[in-house]
C-alpha cells in the first residue's frame, strides 16, 4: 500500500487532494501493471473503494481510463493523445530525432535518448536500425541507473547529492554482471567522466551491450544521454571504436542543436 498523499500543495489549495490522487492513480499503470481492478487500485492508493471508484469514473468519462475486455481498468485513448502531444512538444526530442535516425543507420544498432527521472532513466525517444522512421514501444520506459550505460553516464555528470541518494538505495543484481557495490560504481563514474562515455556489458540483460554519450545544453550542463545498444556478439567487435566515435559525434550535434557552445 502506498503512503497517504499529503503535501503542502494538497493542504493549501482546495481540490488539490483530488488532483493528486488522480495523478497517483494514472501513474499506477505501467508495463508491469497495465491493468488494475478496483480493489487492487484501492489498496495501492490507500483509499477506500468508493473514493477510488469516483476517481475512476471521472477519468473514464474523459477517456483517460477505460475498461478492458476482462473488466479491469487500463489507460484510455486520450492518454495516447496526450503522450503524443508531449513527445511532439519536447524540444530535446525534436532536436535529436533526425540525428538519431542517421546514427541508427550508420551504426546499425538501436539508438536511444534518455533522461534522469526520479532515480531512474527514462527513454524519451528510440530509433531502431531496422525501422529508423518508426516509434519504439520502449518510449516512456524507465530503467535502473546502476545497470545501464545511460544511467551511469547521467550519474557521472550529476551533483554529489544526486549520486549519494542513488547509491544509497538498494542496487539489485539484474544479471551476474550487474555492479551492486556503491564504491565500485563511484569509481566507474570517475572513469566515465575521464573517458567521456559510458559502457555496460550484460549488466541489464544477458547478451546485451550499450554505450552512452552526454548531451549538453546551453548552460554546458549534461541534460540527457544518447546511447546505442545491441547484442554483445555484434557490438563487441573491432568496429566498436568507430561506433563509439559516431555516437559521440551525434551527441555533440544534438548538443549544438539545443544551444551548447564548447568552451
Amino acid at each position: 500500500m502506498t503512503e497517504t498523499l499529503t503535501t503542502t500543495a494538497v493542504e493549501i489549495y482546495p481540490g488539490a487532494q483530488s488532483a493528486a490522487r488522480a495523478v497517483a492513480l494514472l501513474k499506477s499503470f505501467d508495463d508491469v501493471h497495465p491493468e488494475w481492478t478496483l480493489g487492487e487500485l484501492s489498496e495501492r492508493l490507500g483509499l477506500n473503494k468508493t473514493t477510488t471508484h469516483r476517481l475512476l469514473a471521472v477519468l473514464e468519462g474523459e477517456g483517460l481510463i477505460e475498461r478492458s475486455s476482462g473488466g479491469a481498468y487500463q489507460l484510455g485513448p486520450e492518454m495516447i493523445a496526450l503522450g503524443g502531444c508531449a513527445m511532439r512538444a519536447n524540444s530535446l526530442r525534436v532536436a535529436s530525432r533526425a540525428v538519431m535516425e542517421a546514427l541508427a543507420v550508420e551504426v546499425a544498432e538501436t539508438v536511444s535518448l534518455e533522461i534522469l527521472s526520479r532515480n531512474q532513466v527514462m527513454i524519451i525517444d528510440e530509433v531502431s536500425s531496422r525501422e529508423p522512421m518508426g516509434v519504439s514501444q520502449n518510449v516512456g520506459a524507465r530503467l535502473p541507473l546502476h545497470a545501464t550505460s545511460t544511467g551511469k553516464l547521467l550519474l557521472a555528470y550529476s551533483p554529489a547529492d544526486v549520486v549519494d541518494e542513488a547509491l544509497s538505495a538498494p542496487l539489485p543484481a539484474l544479471t551476474p554482471a550487474t555492479v551492486t557495490d556503491p564504491e565500485t560504481l563511484r569509481a566507474q563514474l570517475g572513469e566515465i567522466r575521464t573517458r567521456g562515455y559510458a559502457i555496460t556489458q550484460e549488466e541489464l540483460d544477458v547478451g546485451f551491450m550499450a554505450v552512452a554519450a552526454p548531451i549538453y545544453d546551453h548552460t554546458r550542463m549534461v541534460v540527457a544521454a544518447l546511447s546505442m545498444g545491441g547484442p554483445v556478439l555484434r557490438m563487441d567487435t573491432e568496429e566498436l571504436p568507430e561506433k563509439v566515435a559516431a555516437l559521440q559525434v551525434a551527441a555533440r550535434k544534438i548538443s549544438r542543436g539545443i544551444g551548447y557552445q564548447p568552451g
